[in-house]
């Protein structure tokens, strides 16, 4: 018998949503204890600041530009590698990924790609080495049909909540303050997609026998939006009692003053003249935002916090009935942050900010491996999750990986920095930004924009999708924050005098960390 490994993914979780990093807010004692006992990694870095990116590198251990997911609505090729194929037959483990996947797109209703057709015939069984795979969505349904394993689940045994949930990218107003997406969800705690998941993982991992090795992906979809968790939970927090967070610039005039020292699409945005698709409803323009729509939407957050850290509490339990405990490694994280009030913004996308790169990163080594409990500065990625999970099982990493296996110490002089990059989803807006965190500082440059130029996506929504969308950047453009004296970069010091050096040094680290060759890969589908 050799460890197992239970790996437990949020969506959209800010570094700060625990209270072993820092949060004071929402309820987290599984993760923190699961931090106290092991390591802490506290600057851990996302490789792309949105779903399927994120996901593709830690399913492939390899950097955006090498997988080629470097959008959402890319598909990853069905030849790409996965680390749960590569545990499987190199180490014999059992492999299940069961909740979110998102390595295809989702806007599929035709099955298209495998990753939907296999929930519309309703299959759980072998799919990218993964023995077992069961798919849960933030919504259940979209349009009035039910979507994934667990909105036909939903279907067939409580139909009366397929439509319970915000509507998802619509920023359809709702809850006590019309923030959007937000919703008074009358679902049940117990049928609700984070329990649902848990649930789940506690069968498969039931159905084991006691001398198998295993690899358990338990992937949450929440806190991404809608924010909608079950009513009855919102006792839990109330937003009324919160304050505007403290990466918020406090008032109207002073978030003015700090986007206008960003690239031009942040006050844009804010402001209403850009359209931030690729990372929220199109709709949306967060200048609108009330300070109370943004409180309903952190208190609903940091409910969806606490459950999914009460239910990933059941799963740990389960493994401890079973009598592996001291031989399971926990590793537990996400896929991207949220800006969540920072700046007076909502949701994600084109924004390399640490509220989305910045990640909650805990590793609980099984306490046979006689690892200590530490806390690690060095920055990390997710690129480095896929060799971890080999030094974990005993066996060498796939020449395909591209990151190493955490360190369990700090100042270990393996990693020394983290890598971030942006291309653009939509052929109008033809963003490509790439990002550099080191020595406490996190710089981002600009390519110039190739707003117009085909990328795939036109050939499914049409040509209208070339037009620019009114933002060009000429490639001289960009970002520069010393972390340490402003945690929440509201001070860009990319023209800055006295840091000339500084950002020429990490410009050309940038430059020649980067893996040389990109995989170019079609836009098929708008998410």
């Amino acid at each position: 018998m050799g460890r197992k490994i239970l790996f437990v993914t949020t969506d959209q979780q800010r570094y700060d949503a625990l209270g072993c990093n820092g949060g004071t807010i929402a309820r987290t004692p599984v993760v923190d204890r699961l931090a106290a006992e092991g390591i802490v990694y506290r600057r851990a870095y996302n490789q792309n600041t949105v779903c399927m990116p994120a996901r593709c590198t830690i399913l492939t251990g390899q950097y955006v530009r090498t997988h080629g997911v470097v959008a959402n609505g890319i598909a990853l090729p069905e030849s790409a590698p996965s680390v749960a194929a590569h545990l499987k037959e190199q180490a014999g483990y059992r492999t299940a990924l069961i909740g979110k996947a998102h390595f295809e797109p989702a806007f599929d209703p035709k099955g298209r790609w495998e990753e939907n057709a296999r929930w519309m015939r309703g299959d759980t069984g072998p799919w990218r080495g993964f023995d077992h795979s069961i798919q849960a969505a933030h919504i259940a349904a979209f349009n009035g049909r039910a979507i994934q394993h667990y909105g036909r689940w939903l279907e067939a045994h409580h139909p009366e909540h397929l439509a319970s949930f915000a509507p998802l990218l619509g920023a359809i107003p709702g809850g006590d303050t019309m923030a959007p997406e937000t919703k008074h969800n009358p679902i049940p705690r117990e049928w609700y997609h984070t329990d649902w998941t848990a649930d789940r993982a506690i069968e498969w991992l039931d159905s084991l026998d006691a001398d198998d090795d295993w690899f358990c992906w338990l992937s949450f979809p929440d806190p991404h939006h809608p924010w909608d968790p079950p009513e009855e939970e919102m006792h839990r927090v109330r937003w009324q009692d919160l304050d505007l967070p403290p990466g918020h610039p406090g008032s109207p005039d002073a978030i003015r003053a700090v986007l206008a020292q960003k690239p031009a699409h942040w006050l844009a945005w804010w402001e209403g003249r850009f359209a931030n698709a690729e990372g929220g409803p199109m709709t949306f323009s967060p200048g609108t935002l009330t300070d109370d729509q943004i409180r309903e939407v952190l208190a609903r957050t940091h409910v969806m916090n606490e459950l999914i850290d009460e239910a990933t509490g059941r799963v740990v339990d389960a493994v401890a009935r079973r009598g592996w405990l001291d031989d399971t490694d926990i590793i537990f994280t996400t896929d991207h942050g949220e800006l969540g009030g920072d700046f007076g913004l909502l949701y994600k996308g084109p924004y390399h900010t640490d509220a989305l790169m910045r990640l909650p990163f805990v590793w609980r080594p099984a306490p046979s491996a006689g690892v200590a409990a530490a806390e690690v500065t060095d920055p990390v990625g997710q690129v480095d999750l896929a060799p971890t999970f080999c030094a974990i099982a005993g066996v060498r990493p796939a020449e395909w990986m591209q990151g190493r296996a955490l360190p369990t110490t700090d100042g270990a002089g393996t990693h020394e920095r983290a890598l971030c990059e942006w291309d653009s989803q939509f052929p109008g807006f033809g963003m490509h930004m790439r990002s550099i965190v080191r020595d406490g500082w996190s710089l981002t440059t600009y390519e110039e924009s190739t707003d117009g130029q085909p990328n795939g996506l036109e050939q499914v929504w049409g040509e209208q999708v070339l037009t620019p969308c009114g933002i060009h950047y000429e490639g001289t453009e960009g970002e520069l924050y010393r972390l340490d004296e402003d945690p929440y970069q509201f001070r860009n010091l990319w023209d800055d005098a006295g840091s000339r050096s500084v950002k020429a040094d990490l410009i050309a680290d940038l430059h020649d960390s980067l893996p040389p060759t990109r995989t170019v890969l079609p836009v098929e589908a708008p998410a």
